[in-house]
């Protein structure tokens, strides 16, 4: 009966909702910035540790598989030992382990933090998201989530370019030091304002599902590893990629099968059966596809075939960030005076498309200008969509089953950003060789004969390496094949992009079904 009246008590929303977003939203800029951090300073590692290039990334690959066998586990842990409880644990262990990760004096030793670092940080994003729905009421929930949308996409990327400052200024060591004051200050205003909704407080007890976090473990963490690591070790001709991927298939058809059936699941599938919540979760997963994917390709190819240094190329890039900032104030403060933000999927799903495809016509000719056009299209269009997806899919479920949805939520996003990076990177090394083939295919010594007559009218065509193979040099022919490898990459690139583009646009037809979505958290409890 007492379980019953807090559940039926009339919702109070907390009067600092303000400090209480920015006490949790510092603690999960901190996970997602130091995620992304810590990647430029992987060569200065390298020399302190005397590491090769293989094993220093596994100072990546820890967090990783950490931090994705952690996130979904998050709504369960929160419900048995209490939101803030939980929240604060995990950013006092986070801080002690980036001290640790700074002072490490091995390599074994930064893998071992990095691996605590990645089980403590799980915690923050979909905490966080689940707490600021919790704490500002339903005509203020899009602008919140536009707002923590802000720091979770300017975050990763602001991470290279502050991670390359501080390591050329000061030390790789102080990536993870600057961590420790930042996290304190977390700490403090999370023990103040913060409180656990009285809902959350009657969910503790039961039985504890030993099987389920036993698979849980066993396939995300596989599914990381082979995603992560499978392209070095040149996929599945490799055994141990056979197996652990085998065990990982495995490892998720028992978890499923137990989770359906089981009366406290640590992640609660049946969450599907909203239907608004499964139609964000695939937009979320195939917009984080696009993104992390053009995340990806971008510096590759301004790297590499045009000649930017990594500092050139995240100047580049970065006004991606001020496309996204620009969108979200935007969502923010429409939501703030009631405009129906939801309009905006449609629309943003349709620019971050133009973006993409405006990419998929780059060559080793284009000027920056024409870098950064996209990058900013690009970042207002995902600015745009992300804050409503958020809000749209924990909006679907009842308030205390908000956590588990959060979870679930953040573990199909990260799962389909890793396995999409994956699939992108297979996909590029399969249509260059392709391209290569193709290109191989119709050159020969008379072509290049002809085409030396033609070689001054053509811009950027061989001309000296046409040149020096019609003289009779092995290095003419070398250097032709290096141009045909190059156009081949790029025309790799050019397909990726397409693709992603045409991904989004197959995905515009969901916005209709989007419009209809409730818009306060519980509004569609029996669907």
């Amino acid at each position: 009966m007492e379980a019953a009246a807090q559940l039926s008590a009339p919702e109070h929303y907390p009067q600092h909702k303000w400090l209480i977003a920015l006490a949790v939203m510092l603690g999960t800029i901190l996970e997602i910035l130091d995620s992304s951090i810590v990647n430029v300073s992987l060569p200065h590692m390298q020399g302190s540790f005397s590491a090769s290039v293989d094993e220093v990334t596994w100072v990546v690959t820890s967090y990783l598989v950490a931090n994705g066998i952690m996130i979904p586990l998050t709504g369960w842990i929160s419900a048995r030992f209490g939101r803030k409880r939980y929240f604060m644990l995990s950013v006092s262990t986070f801080v002690l382990a980036s001290a640790m990760c700074g002072a490490a004096q091995t390599l074994d030793q930064m893998v071992l933090f990095r691996l605590i670092q990645g089980f403590a940080g799980a915690a923050m994003a979909p905490s966080s998201q689940a707490i600021m729905m919790e704490t500002f009421p339903p005509h203020e929930q899009q602008m919140a989530m536009a707002t923590w949308s802000l720091g979770m996409m300017v975050a990763p990327v602001a991470g290279p370019t502050v991670g390359g400052w501080i390591t050329d200024n000061w030390s790789w060591r102080w990536n993870f030091y600057i961590n420790v004051p930042i996290g304190l200050l977390a700490i403090a205003m999370v023990y103040t304002f913060l409180h656990d909704p009285p809902y959350l407080k009657v969910q503790r007890g039961g039985k504890v599902d030993y099987l389920g976090i036993a698979c849980l473990t066993v396939g995300l963490g596989l599914m990381q590893l082979v995603a992560d690591r499978g392209q070095r070790a040149d996929w599945f001709s490799t055994p141990w990629v056979n197996y652990a991927t085998t065990a990982c298939v495995i490892a998720l058809l028992i978890f499923t099968w137990q989770e359906l059936r089981f009366p406290d699941p640590v992640v609660d599938l049946r969450i599907f059966k909203y239907p608004m919540f499964t139609v964000t979760v695939v937009l979320t997963v195939m917009l984080s596809f696009a993104q992390y994917g053009a995340s990806l390709l971008n510096p590759i190819f301004l790297q590499e075939f045009m000649g930017y240094t990594a500092w050139k190329a995240g100047l580049a890039l970065a006004p991606r960030a001020f496309g996204t900032v620009f969108s979200l104030l935007l969502v923010g403060q429409l939501a703030r005076y009631g405009f129906n933000t939801r309009r905006f999927i449609g629309p943003a799903f349709v620019i971050t498309a133009v973006a993409l495809w405006l990419m998929s016509h780059w060559n080793a000719q284009i000027s920056m200008w024409h870098v950064t056009g996209p990058v900013i299209l690009q970042g207002i269009g995902t600015g745009l969509v992300f804050p409503q997806l958020s809000a749209i899919s924990l909006a679907a479920v009842r308030r205390e089953r908000m956590g588990y949805a959060s979870s679930l939520f953040n573990m199909m996003r990260n799962s389909g950003a890793a396995i999409g990076i994956s699939l992108l990177t297979a996909m590029f090394i399969s249509q260059q060789q392709i391209h290569q083939s193709r290109l191989t295919e119709h050159f020969s010594i008379f072509e290049a004969w002809r085409m030396s007559e033609q070689a001054p009218r053509m811009p950027g065509a061989p001309t000296f390496a046409i040149r020096r193979l019609q003289t009779g040099h092995k290095e003419g022919l070398a250097m032709v094949y290096g141009i045909i490898q190059s156009q081949a990459a790029v025309l790799a690139f050019n397909d990726l992009y397409r693709m992603l583009a045409g991904l989004l646009i197959a995905m515009i037809p969901f916005y209709f079904v989007l419009r209809r979505a409730p818009m306060s958290v519980g509004a569609e409890p029996g669907h």
